[in-house]
């Protein structure tokens, strides 16, 4: 029965591991697109926009949080007891931290910008609010980085001083962990999560409800001239990022719920919230023009070099039966 149950094990183990490399694998490919593709355009010259710098730091956030959690999910499956090392996932748990907060306060920027820039609000405070971010990107990206830092850093000191340096070990708990996590580290990720998505709340109501009436007016109007698609899709956008934060949100409480109260940690949902920012990322790309055309071109040129392979290997063949 024994052999039998790490047998299982076993097989759990390599089914997470692969799973997590394969997440990890789609992610920085995803990611790395959007980083390319903006910093080629930069680096020629070309003109960058407000939502290519958010974009851009977004893709590279999302790459190393993938990373950070792919770390943390070898270490937590191929050295679950080692409690040595408990300190070092702490560490990788508050770095992980560092870019989840990041992610949030970055997405929450992109809906600002998407509804001071689309929405037809035309007050002076949405004319400044314009203005000020349009020209300030960088430095609210910079601000934001910052802020997501200091959140972190106090998490991981109050964690850490309290598990590993005056914690306790609790062998009743699974994996023999100290005191988990103090009540805290909740405190502080419903306060560090929770406002910036009250504020993308806020922006996405106020342009989802802009385009709404706007459609609207258009409808009502009877001009056949008039393509609508484009609002839409906007919409769809609002509402498929929307359903990503509030699961992204709600999967990392979980996880943050079921270590505070049992000890237990959720390598699977880690899994999952690994994979999550990068299938935003290719909604993104397939709602943004530039992104779309230049992944139609990448695909087609991988198209063309495997159908030019398969040909040379083919006319190979050929030549050796005629042999």
């Amino acid at each position: 029965m024994a052999d039998t149950t790490e047998g299982d094990t076993y097989i759990q183990y390599l089914g997470l591991l692969a799973l997590t490399l394969i997440a990890l694998i789609a992610g920085l490919v995803i990611h790395s697109f959007i980083i390319g593709v903006n910093v080629t355009d930069w680096w020629k010259g070309r003109s960058v926009t407000p939502v290519d710098y958010i974009v851009t730091s977004l893709a590279m956030t999302r790459m190393c949080s993938q990373s950070f959690i792919t770390l943390y999910l070898l270490l937590l499956i191929f050295f679950t007891n080692k409690l040595h090392l408990n300190a070092v996932l702490h560490t990788m748990v508050a770095v992980t931290d560092f870019f989840m907060y990041i992610n949030y306060w970055l997405t929450t920027l992109l809906s600002i910008v998407f509804c001071l820039k689309i929405s037809n609000l035309h007050s002076r405070l949405f004319q400044y609010l314009r203005g000020m971010i349009a020209h300030r990107t960088v430095y609210f990206i910079g601000a934001l980085v910052l802020l997501s830092a200091v959140n972190s850093w106090m998490t991981y000191l109050q964690t850490f001083t309290k598990n590993t340096i005056g914690g306790t070990y609790n062998t009743k708990k699974a994996n023999f962990s100290t005191d988990c996590t103090s009540l805290i580290s909740i405190y502080n990720y419903n306060i560090g999560a929770s406002i910036p998505i009250f504020f993308y709340s806020i922006s996405s109501v106020l342009l989802f409800t802009s385009l709404y009436h706007h459609t609207i007016k258009m409808k009502m109007s009877n001009n056949v001239s008039i393509n609508l698609e484009t609002y839409y899709s906007v919409m769809k956008f609002i509402f498929f990022t929307f359903i990503y934060k509030t699961i992204y949100y709600f999967g990392f409480f979980t996880c943050t719920f079921f270590y505070y109260f049992y000890c237990v940690r959720l390598p699977w949902l880690y899994i999952v919230l690994g994979f999550l920012p990068a299938l935003h990322s290719s909604y993104l790309i397939s709602r943004t023009p530039k992104l779309r055309s230049q992944m139609s071109k990448a695909l087609q040129d991988v198209t063309d070099f495997l159908l030019q392979r398969k040909d040379a290997e083919t006319g190979n063949n050929i030549e050796v039966v005629a042999l």
